[in-house]
């Protein structure tokens, strides 16, 4: 198959396409290169295999140039991470949702009807969560007074007990808090209308904490393990915020590059848009990762500073089931061994802010 990867040359979409390459599919991808997420204009050389068009996904006349030949969009291409505060919101979507219905509607005019999204956790917010007298609930906000106070998981909106957090399914409410979340719920809402309109395929892949090679690195919008691992490589102890215990599920990038073939090749049922987690299904908390990570680095032991950023929250763990399920995935990379392979890692070169 012919497979258009936008965000091609970033971090997540370049392993897609050597997985896709390796796998005898014909590759092509855009990036417009954005400066946040690219030391240099130009590509990096993990690209150099592929063939690659130096474009914006918002253009869409070069869309329907590229879009010629192709079986399947594999739309990576997003401006991803926390971000620095609300003025980032007007970059968060103009990329990520206008994007995605410029990248759409030329779907359309091309007769395509196949869809991969690069959607993430944190349309879930908070993750799952269990109270030992009310059983599943969703939970109170977290207080700032509770937070100060060194009190960090959730409470049970009905009684006040602490939360103890369960896996997360794909069937669980959507709670966005963040601009970047918000975004990428929106990118759902938009495929999925899509879908039924034209009767096309998607698959929303929910990836949960990613890591590995080609992460960018020296930048706010960076994944948690690229800064701690910035840290390290400068001397420097990471900082971890809270007290270490915030669950999370690290997943490895050539395990998602496999999930992101996996679903190139199997289509989604027809009409629907249809969501996976993705995710290890071995679950550590951020305290474990800076360990893991300082270990693998000969560097000094994390700092535990407490506090917490606006939008954080405090578990998402995910359950695997459904991917296992319709796509027959399991992740093959294990926590210990791409910690230490991360350590050492190429990454991408420090970006322009």
């Amino acid at each position: 198959m012919r497979v258009l990867i936008t965000g091609g040359a970033g971090f997540i979409g370049s392993h897609v396409a050597d997985e896709l390459a390796d796998r005898g599919h014909d590759v092509i991808l855009l990036d417009a290169l954005l400066p946040k997420a690219h030391g240099t204009a130009q590509p990096p050389p993990w690209t150099e295999r592929h063939d690659i068009v130096l474009g914006d996904v918002r253009d869409g006349e070069l869309l329907d140039s590229v879009l010629t030949g192709v079986d399947v969009v594999c739309h990576q291409a997003a401006v991803v991470g926390h971000g620095v505060d609300p003025s980032d919101a007007p970059e968060y979507a103009a990329h990520n949702d206008y994007g995605t219905a410029v990248l759409l509607a030329a779907m359309h005019r091309a007769g395509l009807r196949r869809l991969v999204l690069a959607s993430s956790m944190v349309v879930y917010g908070e993750g799952r969560y269990f109270c030992a007298e009310h059983g599943i609930v969703r939970p109170l906000p977290r207080q700032q007074s509770d937070v100060d106070a060194g009190r960090y998981d959730p409470r049970c909106p009905c009684c006040g007990a602490e939360l103890g957090w369960r896996k997360v399914p794909e069937d669980a409410p959507l709670d966005p808090r963040s601009t970047y979340a918000a975004t990428k719920l929106a990118q759902e809402h938009l495929a999925a209308a899509w879908a039924r309109q034209t009767g096309g395929s998607v698959w929303a892949l929910r990836y949960h904490n990613v890591y590995g090679p080609r992460m960018p690195r020296d930048t706010p919008y960076a994944g948690v393990a690229s800064l701690f691992r910035s840290a390290l490589r400068n001397g420097q102890a990471p900082t971890v915020l809270e007290d270490g215990r915030q669950m999370r599920d690290f997943v490895h990038v050539t395990d998602v590059a496999l999930i992101n073939a996996l679903a190139t090749e199997q289509p989604a049922p027809d009409g629907v848009l249809e969501a996976v987690n993705v995710c290890s299904g071995d679950p550590h908390t951020v305290g474990e990762l800076a360990a893991e990570l300082a270990a693998a680095c000969d560097g000094p032991a994390p700092r535990i500073v407490g506090g917490a950023r606006p939008a954080d929250v405090r578990h998402v763990v995910a359950d695997p089931a459904k991917a296992a399920e319709l796509l027959g995935f399991k992740a093959r990379v294990e926590f210990a061994a791409g910690v230490a392979d991360f350590a050492t890692a190429p990454l991408r070169d420090p970006v322009r802010l």
